[in-house]
């Protein structure tokens, strides 16, 4: 009610003022003036005062103004001036919104002043200026055409609007480049401009579901200005206004360690439909596995899809869905769009490897190049967290070779020997790519066969065997084994002699040999003094097929025992052991009484004669050299001395034990014609003094029967005595020929100074020479010659018997 008595009231006084405005517009005259719109605050339009007629100096005394139009003072009064300026900037649009279309618009404005009141009416005509661009109500525009469309179909766009008037106003429309759709113009009844899309070309969904349009529209004002909007079509194969996603498909990467509840995807379907028709409700459809739906929960309102429950890479990669959007229109209409979510690797599998096949045992000479096994890798895993990459030391005779994908071929790369390694353990490391990378490895073991490819091996390329004389038959002598790497069969060894003869004796008949193991063995007894060494061969050949043998030299040495007792062979003895001699009682002291030389068939170890007396009646008397046998006097014969002295001197060898022999020496002095007085330079002091007749007299018998003494007793030597038989000895290896003068022996003289110092003695027979070595001191030399041989046989030996006779020398220090 008190709403009604206001409207009432303020009908009433527009009314009055209508009244009173039309009463002084009878009465008054109207200004106008014509200003364009958005001028700067301060521009002056005119002089008020001037054109009203008004001084300027009375505007401030009558109270000049101006009223206020719609609550807001676009002008006012400089009442000094009396110039109407602008006060605030004026919008035309703003001011005349009715009047787009039109140039009608005018500010009407009232000037008053007092004393007397008077009003003056101002008419102000606001001209438009091409200050406001074309502008779309809405920047996107979707239209949905099914593909089924015929061509030529008009679709009515929203058009453009331009609060500015005339030129500045709307023109044209443009539309972006498209080979489906143009648009054609239109002109509306008040001249605003329409634009309707024209189909120009079929659709085709399949090929392109979305047109995306951009609308220009252009006014034609200086200069000219534009808008635009955004036309989306969407192309339906049947289409009333049903819900639509943004897309058809949609891929989502998923982490597969994601925690229960993430958010995983945000679906989102329009319909232009208004209402219940545009109310969306999203589900699975029947084409999402039941899996899938336990693992991603939807949220029927707004499309989101969270992570439900645990997410393996490895039990499932991708995840399909297919979503519904459904209106809830009487009739619904739905459309569907397929989500698919990838899910993306962590690196939390190992690698794995597989023995496709392998071949073991394997014969250790198999080629080069030759294919053992095959494996193959894989990991769970993907990307870089799934390549694997395998290797085996490079240490081993074997390589690998990709043959396929993961596959990968274990081949022979280098000979391979059993002797050396008779079997291999070959470990496969597969690593992966990822960060950080994971890694394991498998082991397998290569057994290798034998193959006989290994000759039978001596551990020496020869083999010296020391045998001692006398051994009893059947002696195991030595065991020259050989050593064959193969296995088997291959290193089964049979041993042989191989034949040999010897002095019309073959070697099997005097050695035999285990064919099993390599015993040597002596088949007879050896006499050293008859056969020293013997040189064959033994084969070790072993079974393989083909077999392979090999060979070694067998030196067999015979070593010598002290079988043999030395053998005196000077003086010589008719009968028993004792040997009579007869020397001048005036014998020289160092004169040589007699030489014992003794013989001994054994080796030079066992033959070195060594002489020492046993009985010596006078041991001031006579000297023993242990080397040479020589018997000398230490001085002269005094008449103290007796008239016979018995000698008897042992010859022992170097054995052990040490064998000897002995021989008994009864020397006789006899007594000699004296010699001339300037022959005796030395007479002892014990002896007695003679007579000079006297002393010529002894010293001339002893002489002559000195001479007659010793040719009788070398005649009975070359004539009785008997040498044994034995077998030469080799010569001294520093044997030479010498031929002094002052030397008391016959030709061909016999010397030796060896590092041994062997005295050498000779012996002449019918069958050959025999050569006696024992030792000399050292810085002497022992020297043996043959006299001229006998024509007599003796009763003791089958050959004539030759007379000999030693003597030693003393080499200088030099030699």
């Amino acid at each position: 009610m008190e709403s009604h008595i206001r409207g009432s009231q303020w009908i009433r006084y527009v009314s009055v003022f209508i009244c009173l405005y039309a009463s002084l517009r009878r009465t008054s005259a109207v200004t106008h003036y014509t200003i364009p719109e958005e001028m700067e605050e301060g521009s002056v339009v005119a002089n008020l005062a001037t054109d009203l007629g008004l001084d300027v100096q009375s505007l401030t005394k009558r109270k000049m103004r101006l009223d206020v139009i719609a609550n807001r003072k676009y002008l006012d009064v400089n009442r000094e001036t009396g110039d109407l300026y602008i006060l605030e900037r004026i919008d035309r649009e703003m001011l005349c919104p009715f009047k787009m279309t039109t140039s009608n618009c005018f500010l009407k404005l009232d000037a008053t002043i007092e004393n007397p009141i008077r009003m003056f009416n101002i008419e102000l005509e606001i001209v438009d200026i091409n200050d406001n661009a074309p502008h779309f109500r809405r920047d996107t525009m979707h239209l949905d055409i099914s593909e089924s469309t015929p061509t030529g179909e008009r679709f009515s766009l929203n058009n453009a609007v331009d609060p500015d008037f005339g030129t500045n106003s709307i023109k044209t429309y443009r539309l972006s480049e498209s080979e489906h759709f143009n648009i054609e113009i239109q002109t509306g009844r008040d001249g605003s401009k329409f634009a309707d899309l024209i189909l120009t070309k079929s659709l085709d969904r399949e090929k392109k579901a979305i047109h995306n349009l951009i609308l220009t529209a252009l006014d034609d004002g200086v200069p000219t200005r534009s808008g635009t909007a955004s036309i989306i079509v969407r192309v339906l194969d049947t289409n009333d206004n049903a819900p639509q996603f943004e897309k058809d498909n949609y891929t989502m990467y998923l982490s597969e360690n994601a925690h229960i509840g993430s958010l995983v995807a945000k679906l989102n379907a329009t319909d232009l439909d208004e209402g219940s028709n545009s109310e969306i409700e999203y589900a699975f459809s029947l084409y999402t596995s039941e899996k899938t739906q336990e693992t991603f929960g939807l949220n029927p309102t707004n499309g989101e899809i969270h992570v439900k429950s645990t997410i393996n890479y490895e039990d499932f990669k991708i995840y399909d869905m297919e979503i519904i959007a459904k209106d809830k229109g009487a009739n619904s209409l739905s459309s569907q769009c397929k989500l698919t979510v990838l899910v993306t690797d962590m690196n939390d599998n190992h690698p794995e490897i597989s023995i496709k096949s392998f071949q073991s045992p394997i014969k250790e000479d198999v080629v080069v190049d030759t294919v053992i096994a095959v494996v193959s890798v894989s990991d769970k895993d993907s990307g870089e967290n799934g390549i694997v990459d395998i290797h085996i030391s490079d240490t081993l005779p074997f390589s690998l070779k990709k043959s396929a994908d993961n596959y990968y071929e274990l081949v022979i790369s280098k000979p391979l020997d059993r002797e050396k390694v008779p079997e291999y353990a070959i470990t496969f490391t597969v690593t992966d790519r990822g960060s950080p990378p994971l890694f394991d490895n498998e082991t397998i073991t290569l057994e290798l066969l034998d193959v006989n490819d290994n000759v039978p091996q001596f551990p020496q390329s020869l083999y010296t065997i020391p045998v001692v004389e006398n051994n009893a038959p059947g002696a195991l002598l030595s065991s020259p084994t050989a050593f064959d790497p193969d296995l088997h069969e291959n290193q089964y060894l049979v041993y042989f002699i191989i034949e040999k003869e010897i002095a019309n004796t073959s070697m099997s008949m005097l050695f035999s040999i285990n064919p099993e193991n390599g015993n040597l063995y002596a088949l007879k007894t050896f006499d050293y003094e008859i056969e020293k060494e013997f040189l064959f061969h033994i084969e070790a050949r072993d079974s393989g097929i083909p077999p392979l043998s090999s060979n070694v030299t067998v030196h067999i040495i015979i070593m010598d025992q002290n079988d043999n007792t030395p053998v005196i062979v000077s003086p010589w003895r008719a009968h028993g052991s004792v040997v009579e001699k007869k020397i001048p009682r005036s014998t020289d002291k160092g004169s040589l009484v007699a030489k014992v030389i003794a013989i001994d068939t054994d080796s030079v170890h066992n033959s070195r004669i060594t002489y020492q007396f046993l009985v010596n009646t006078e041991a001031t008397l006579f000297s023993l050299d242990q080397y040479n046998g020589e018997i000398r006097t230490t001085r002269m014969f005094s008449y103290r001395d007796a008239r016979h002295q018995r000698l008897i001197v042992i010859a022992k060898d170097n054995g052990e034990p040490a064998l000897s022999a002995t021989v008994t020496i009864k020397l006789s002095t006899v007594e000699t014609d004296m010699k001339s007085y300037s022959d005796m330079t030395e007479v002892p002091l014990e002896h007695d003094i003679f007579s000079d007749l006297n002393l010529c007299l002894v010293i001339g018998l002893g002489s002559v029967s000195f001479l007659l003494l010793s040719t009788i007793l070398v005649t009975i030597v070359l004539k009785c005595q008997k040498p044994k038989h034995s077998k030469a000895a080799p010569p001294s290896r520093n044997s030479v020929i010498s031929s002094e003068r002052n030397s008391t022996f016959a030709d061909s003289t016999l010397v030796s100074n060896d590092a041994y110092w062997y005295s050498m003695f000779l012996a002449e027979t019918r069958k050959g020479k025999l050569v006696v070595r024992q030792p000399a001191p050292k810085g002497s030399r022992y020297v043996v010659s043959s006299l001229p041989r006998g024509t007599g046989l003796t009763e003791t030996s089958d050959s004539a018997a030759s007379t000999l006779q030693a003597s030693t020398t003393t080499s200088s220090s030099s030699s």
